[in-house]
């Protein structure tokens, strides 16, 4: 496993809406640079940096048009290197998102491929061999969309997502038509891998760390829904970087753990397409919500299924957030948030914190869609770095923000939350570091969840710390087992021996370590948990 990995805690930018350096109301790279201290401080030691190439832009990025140019309105090839190199400065890493398996309209590779006449680009996306020939679409052959009458060639191609997004060949499991599916050993689909591959060596070159994978299982068509071919092409991929560019960083966006981490990723996501992390954060009734009536077991069931088949090493990866989902703060006040934090920073797995998650920047809606976000845009809007008009993000006239500010007067801001012992802010931050310094808190260390009922509080799990010999070097020097207990109810929570799942002997935990509201204490074969608190009790 790769050394740092065992320790990160990822900070994700959306480029155009966190800080614009040149007064074009669009965020760049140079103001990604401006503010490395301020994530580092705060108690992130790496980055994932939503698309950044060259693009027409009709899918914020996602529809590449060169993967080897920064788009200009982010800044140049040498930004990116000197961004690489000033985090690596801070002890930071960078992950950039590749996008694997689709290009805009108006790559080359795709303008070369709609000539009439057969080229060498000619079998790198998915076209049938007639325009009177439907294109099978839908998800059992992972096919979003079709295209036909673009161009002068007898064919119809295939898109992923938005009908600007033809899709790359890789191949199909199961072909049912030779006369135009390639198997993904046929020539053609081999070459679009190491088309691919060749792009990842070149970033990697250049100083990015790894990459996050944009729809990281769908890029063979017609898999089963154990997705075996889209783990071979993978672990096949994985050995190249290997070979090429070792300590390449590889999180995928799969949302299945056990098979994207068999298939050779570092890491995998639980995300918002999964029921049980939306009962969480994001239901109706959430988890973390002060009513204390929402249920959480559903996710304790599946992650420990889940963990039961992941490679030893493997990250499941929890998130405060991303660009596709509202803000975690849509369903949760400022209090719950703390809750929120609290549980997802302390399970294994490198966590993922959403840019302006850590200040509670609201989810806003109904805004008008811009480069296809359409619901998503209330997630992207500008961060809100001081109470000033822009927000600090730009000196631009408000008409020339990528998006709108939060309207409403009583936005946070980080200035205001840095000054604030009790905000979001300084809470988050007091609970990174506190992270830092235990061992149990490695992402790699076990947790065994010893009190999850259903629609019932308290969460109780405890964190172990790895032996000795197994540990990395950034490893907390608090070497002791922790617990961690959560009560979002506004009720005084009691749990005795007798309640719990498996007993995690109480008496051996006295030092509280992190207090979330009034926390909790273990004492006479009980756990006493306050309203609306969370506490971390250490050995």
């Amino acid at each position: 496993m790769i050394e740092w990995l065992k320790t990160a805690v990822f900070y994700e930018v959306f480029p155009p809406s966190f800080k614009d350096s040149d007064a074009d109301g669009i965020g760049d790279l140079p103001g990604i640079i401006e503010k490395l201290d301020y994530i580092r401080e705060l108690g992130c030691s790496a980055l994932w940096l939503n698309p950044c190439f060259l693009s027409p832009f009709k899918d914020a990025g996602y529809d590449v048009e060169d993967y080897y140019r920064i788009a200009p309105r982010y800044g140049t090839n040498e930004d990116a290197r000197k961004l690489f190199d000033e985090a690596h400065r801070r002890g930071m890493h960078v992950l950039l998102d590749l996008v694997p398996g689709h290009t805009s309209v108006t790559h080359p590779w795709f303008l070369k491929s709609c000539e009439p006449e057969p080229n060498e680009y000619w079998g790198r996306y998915v076209w049938n061999d007639s325009q009177d020939k439907p294109l099978p679409v839908g998800f059992e052959y992972g096919i979003a969309g079709a295209l036909r009458g673009i161009s002068d060639r007898p064919g119809t191609v295939a898109t992923n997502c938005f009908s600007t997004q033809p899709a790359l060949n890789y191949g199909f499991a199961d072909v049912t038509d030779s006369e135009w599916m390639m198997r993904p050993e046929d020539p053609e689909p081999m070459k679009t891998r190491k088309a691919i591959l060749d792009v990842c060596v070149f970033w990697r070159k250049m100083g990015c760390d790894g990459f996050r994978v944009d729809m990281a299982s769908s890029l063979v068509k017609k898999d089963d829904m154990n997705r075996t071919a889209n783990i071979r092409l993978w672990k096949a991929m994985r050995a190249y970087l290997d070979e090429q560019v070792p300590g390449t960083a590889l999180v995928s966006e799969w949302g299945r753990p056990a098979q994207s981490l068999n298939a050779g990723f570092d890491m995998d996501f639980f995300l918002h397409f999964l029921p049980c992390y939306q009962a969480l954060f994001r239901a109706e009734t959430p988890f973390f919500s002060r009513g204390g009536k929402g249920d959480a077991k559903a996710f304790v069931d599946f992650y420990e299924e889940t963990a039961a088949k992941i490679p030893e090493g493997g990250l499941m990866c929890m998130v405060t957030g991303n660009h596709d989902m509202p803000r975690i703060a849509w369903k949760l006040d400022p209090e719950e948030l703390k809750l929120a934090y609290s549980f997802i920073f302390a399970l294994p797995g490198a966590p993922f914190l959403y840019y302006g998650d850590e200040i509670g920047m609201r989810y806003i809606e109904n805004l008008t869609s811009r480069e296809g976000a359409f619901g998503r845009a209330g997630s992207r809007t500008p961060m809100q770095w001081d109470s000033s008009a822009d927000c600090g993000f730009s000196s631009a006239p408000q008409d020339m923000l990528y998006f709108p500010t939060d309207p409403d007067p009583a936005r946070p801001d980080a200035a205001a939350q840095a000054a604030d012992p009790q905000s979001v802010f300084s809470t988050l931050k007091r609970i990174l570091s506190v992270r830092g310094t235990l061992a149990a808190m490695e992402n790699t260390a076990g947790i065994d969840f010893v009190f999850a009922e259903e629609y019932r509080c308290p969460l109780v799990f405890v964190r172990t710390p790895n032996p000795p010999e197994k540990r990395c070097a950034g490893a907390g020097a608090s070497e002791g087992a922790v617990l961690v207990a959560v009560n979002p109810s506004e009720k005084e929570i009691t749990v005795t021996a007798r309640d719990f799942r498996r007993d995690p002997g109480l008496s051996r935990f006295r030092k509280t370590v992190l207090s979330v509201g009034a926390g909790a204490f273990a004492d006479a074969g009980k756990l006493v948990i306050h309203p609306l608190s969370a506490a971390w009790i250490s050995e």
